[in-house]
């Protein structure tokens, strides 16, 4: 038995705070609504705090999971408390069924931390990685609805969805990266290796002047074969200046914005977001989070600082008092569509279903922004070979016709 401290409201609206004891959150919730009352915050006392603070010291040595593999163990989880079984023992038939090692060890501490009557929600808050800020919030709100098995239902659904727009992306992106990496290998070797064999017999010739384009591909010939290491030294100080530069935050917002602006990726990187945004929020919204809780959690989900200063202007907007819909509209990144669905659905009191049915409207949106993507990269890659073999093409052909002039003549 464990000791939860609770905070609950009556069907007249009065709040209220004590303890009570309970072999886990489950049946502490239950026996809350036998009395007539509503969880709205509940925690056990059994927490090890010294272990807490040993847990946090080696949170980074702890072994992690895939997404994917985190949206199976969400699933087992909720079908076995779905099945009647009190979380403690659900935590330990998913256990005996475990088929790794890093599973095991998961689980092995989320048993320790809820058999001592800690919540899940701080259990995985703790372990880290795989748990992020939306899975701890949505075991939190499970926790306070007692609808454990419909709330991480829903958490495993939006984890599988993210998880299938990645390879979406992954899928889409991966053969016009290959024909990029082929046409970058082939015009290297092409000019290092081949175009100066074949000049240096024309570049002997007396009375014969190399035409620009040879003269060119002859110079990077040349400062390749030279200069190969301090070009190799030269790309890895870029990058790592990038990646200095890029962890600044206003430098990140000025990329992310410039990539809002770039046709077609910029749209399919929006549509992205919106996806994920409008799938997120309605799914925390109909497991009970507040709304301004639901929008610090989703924000760290989009993945672009511009949408996330957006929608933190957004949340300092609704905490003043204002309607969701109108910064969103204000803030020019979301779509008339979603500005239209978050109005309908504040003035019917409906918001989370909207938000819930409009989520697949913008899937689809994502499948056709990928379509268009996949089809216009490998024409501009088509168009960007062309033009390089054309230039090699001249650079070879042009110095034989002069040649053929000057033995004519």
């Amino acid at each position: 038995m464990a000791t939860f401290r609770y905070q609950a409201i009556d069907s007249g609206g009065t709040v209220s705070t004590g303890s009570l004891d309970a072999p886990d959150r489950m049946v502490a919730v239950k026996m809350l609504e036998q009395r007539g009352l509503v969880a709205l915050a509940i925690d056990g006392d059994g927490v090890a705090t010294a272990a807490a603070g040993v847990a946090a010291r080696r949170r980074n040595s702890r072994p992690t999971i895939s997404r994917a593999e985190t949206a199976t163990l969400v699933r087992e989880i909720a079908t076995a408390i779905e099945a009647g079984l009190p979380l403690l023992q659900a935590l330990r038939t998913v256990r005996r069924q475990a088929g790794n090692r890093k599973l095991e060890t998961i689980l092995d501490f989320l048993m320790e931390r809820v058999e001592a009557g800690q919540p899940l929600a701080r259990a995985a808050q703790e372990y880290g990685p795989p748990f992020d800020d939306l899975i701890v919030g949505m075991f939190r709100a499970a926790d306070a609805t007692g609808r454990t098995s419909e709330v991480l239902h829903q958490l495993a659904d939006l984890l599988d969805r993210a998880v299938e727009l990645r390879r979406e992306v992954v899928a889409a992106t991966v053969y016009p990266m290959i024909v990029a990496g082929l046409i970058a290998v082939s015009t290297a070797v092409l000019v290092t290796f081949l175009l100066p064999r074949l000049m240096a017999p024309i570049a002997g010739q007396s009375g014969i002047e190399l035409p620009w384009p040879t003269v060119v591909l002859l110079g990077v010939a040349d400062l390749l074969g030279s200069w190969w290491w301090a070009i190799a030294a030269a790309a890895v100080g870029l990058v790592a200046l990038w990646r200095w530069w890029i962890r600044d935050a206003g430098n990140r917002l000025i990329f992310d914005r410039f990539v809002l602006r770039v046709p077609i990726l910029g749209r399919l990187v929006r549509d992205i977001a919106v996806a994920r945004f409008t799938r997120t929020l309605g799914t925390l919204a109909s497991a009970g989070i507040p709304i301004l809780s639901a929008l610090r959690i989703v924000r760290d989900t989009l993945g672009n600082a511009a949408l996330i200063r957006a929608i933190d202007e957004v949340q300092d907007k609704v905490t003043t008092g204002q309607s969701l819909a109108d910064p969103l509209e204000r803030s020019g990144h979301f779509p008339p569509l979603l500005i239209q669905i978050v109005n309908i659905g504040e003035r019917s009191g409906r918001l989370e279903s909207m938000l819930l049915h409009a989520a697949v409207a913008f899937d689809r949106q994502v499948d056709s922004s990928l379509k268009i993507f996949t089809k216009a990269l490998p024409p501009l890659l088509l168009v960007v070979m062309a033009s390089l073999a054309a230039f090699v093409l001249a650079a070879i052909i042009l110095p034989l016709l002069q040649m053929q002039e000057a033995i004519g003549a």
